[in-house]
């Protein structure tokens, strides 16, 4: 069934902030009216709940829980006939199964859930003079993007929040990193498009900027949270000596409705 009710839904992703942190700040009035909420409900009781987000260039389905769950496959069933043609896909492992029928899915791989647990690492992390990128930076921040990190999920939207930072060098920009989710209502952030130059790889500058970034997200959030491709040895080395641990796996596919379906 669709759900409206923010605070029904709040009270079911808290259960794990950690997991449901990108959910959790789409629950804030920036992203709310791009959110399509669908729960399967037993006695009045969200059992499982998936979020279709619509705010990016591809509709994207979030469906995720701490471990495989039969009710959340069943509400995917059930959920799939109501689904664009074409959407980008969360899903807990196993969950792809649920869609096969109606979709054809393209994997893009496992990825990993990261959490800020232990926040005191980011005083040891390696220092840098960072700058904020507001609004006024959005052409060299894309520009950035482009040239560093090509299939990237950048929204300008975003620099409005005051939480992307860059390292410049030489005037230039050879790092940047910032937040796809950020609500300072939900007290949650989720960290995202975190990047280097690459002839600047390999010296620290992700670190320190994502360091400064947490210090200044943490005066007005309590949970910041990640994802990043299992196979990233270098961006979860990185996370890990920053204060992050991974809290759950979870694949990502591009799923494309098959013809009989139609």
């Amino acid at each position: 069934m669709r759900l409206s009710d923010r605070a029904r839904i709040e009270a079911f992703l808290r259960r794990d902030p950690f997991l449901h942190g990108y959910e959790l700040g789409d629950l804030d009035d920036r992203f709310w009216p791009d959110t399509a909420w669908y729960g399967l409900v037993d006695a009045g009781r969200i059992r499982a709940l998936a979020l279709l987000y619509t705010g990016l260039s591809e509709p994207t389905l979030l469906a995720l829980a701490s471990q495989e769950s039969a009710e959340l496959a069943r509400l995917l069933r059930e959920l799939s006939p109501l689904l664009p043609p074409s959407l980008y896909c969360h899903l807990t492992p196993s969950l792809g199964k649920a869609l096969e029928e109606r979709y054809a899915l393209t994997a893009h791989g496992e990825h990993y859930k990261m959490a800020l647990k232990d926040p005191s690492r980011l005083e040891t992390a390696r220092s840098a003079e960072t700058v904020e990128l507001a609004p006024g930076d959005r052409a060299e921040v894309e520009r950035f993007y482009a040239e560093s990190y090509p299939g990237n999920w950048f929204v300008p939207s975003l620099l409005d929040t005051g939480y992307y930072v860059g390292i410049r060098e030489g005037g230039r920009l050879i790092c940047a990193a910032g937040v796809h989710v950020y609500s300072a209502r939900q007290k949650v952030a989720a960290l995202g498009n975190i990047a280097t130059r690459p002839e600047a790889r390999g010296r620290g500058h992700a670190e320190a900027a994502t360091a400064e970034l947490c210090r200044r997200l943490l005066k007005t959030v309590s949970h910041i949270c990640l994802n990043v491709k299992a196979d990233n040895r270098a961006a979860i080395a990185c996370y890990r000596k920053l204060g992050f641990e991974a809290v759950a796996s979870y694949e990502e596919y591009h799923a494309q409705l098959r013809k009989k379906a139609l």
